[in-house]
């Protein structure tokens, strides 16, 4: 009875779900094996309900609500897959791929598969726009490379928010970069179009550990990638503890040919929750000292 008491039942596709108090629908939907396509939501940080691929219909709702965001509630009914919906999805893959290089965001490009995405029927639109328009996005500074650790690419920016959360109150508390403009020109800045060496950043790289896009990007995957050479499907992974510091970070080391080629951490764990500090991500290059001349 008592669990009862703390959990909520309504209907999800038309077939009763009990979900715990407080669950959001996406919670409750994945519990239940439903998936709901995302992008901006992120296990790891409150849900900021700015992509939009979460909506579903709520019956008696006049709009599609985000349920990332939407708590559950005793009666509700949801249905997650309707025309309305697919339309929806549909239509925010294509002003994604309108807008930006989505050809690194693998989970994007999924979407635009199953929804059969066609971009291209909104490229005349966007050019009418930008010739008429104050805000003109083809003159925001794209590829950003200021410092050694990591990479800002603004064409591949989807604005999901991750960075800026990650970087504020949620997780670093540094507050060095934000959304600068407005409109078409709107983008992730520390502010002033500054270098990032420039501006608060104490270069954790938590920013780069939650972009879905390859916005940000470690440099020497960047490097890689340009080259060629990047082979995920190649590289081990270990996991080991950060031997920095007391707190006993867990971290899952990535190694390629025999070198360390980046450095995660898990974001199910209970010390670190994906996060790290500046050592703990990008403090590697120690152990390869001596091999080139070796």
């Amino acid at each position: 009875m008592a669990a009862e008491e703390n959990t909520v039942e309504f209907l999800l596709n038309g077939k009763p779900v009990r979900a715990p108090l407080g669950s959001t629908i996406l919670q409750a939907a994945r519990t239940a094996g439903v998936e709901i396509p995302t992008l901006c939501y992120h296990e790891a940080l409150e849900p900021k309900g700015a992509c939009r691929m979460c909506v579903v219909e709520l019956e008696g709702s006049r709009t599609l609500v985000p349920g990332c965001q939407r708590r559950v509630e005793a009666e509700m009914s949801v249905r997650t897959d309707t025309p309305r919906v697919r339309k929806s999805q549909q239509m925010v893959v294509e002003l994604l791929q309108t807008e930006t290089d989505t050809s690194r965001a693998p989970q994007i490009t999924a979407y635009a598969d199953t929804y059969g995405a066609a971009p291209e029927r909104w490229r005349d639109v966007q050019a009418k726009s930008q010739e008429s328009g104050p805000f003109d996005s083809s003159e925001r500074p794209r590829l950003k490379i200021d410092n050694e650790l990591y990479v800002r690419d603004l064409d591949r920016c989807i604005l999901c928010y991750r960075c800026v959360d990650a970087c504020g109150e949620q997780v670093q508390n540094t507050f060095a970069i934000s959304v600068a403009g407005r409109g078409a020109a709107a983008r992730i800045d520390p502010g002033f179009d500054l270098d990032l060496t420039e501006s608060a950043c104490v270069y954790c790289g938590n920013c780069v550990a939650v972009c879905p896009t390859d916005a940000l990007i470690v440099k020497g995957e960047y490097e890689m990638k340009e080259r060629g050479s990047w082979r995920p499907d190649e590289q081990q992974v270990t996991q080991s503890t950060c031997p920095y510091c007391g707190v006993g970070c867990q971290v899952e080391v990535h190694v390629q040919d025999n070198r360390i080629v980046k450095v995660t951490a898990p974001f199910d764990d209970p010390t670190t929750h994906g996060f790290l500090c500046v050592k703990g991500r990008f403090g590697w290059e120690y152990v390869h000292a001596g091999l080139e001349e070796s």
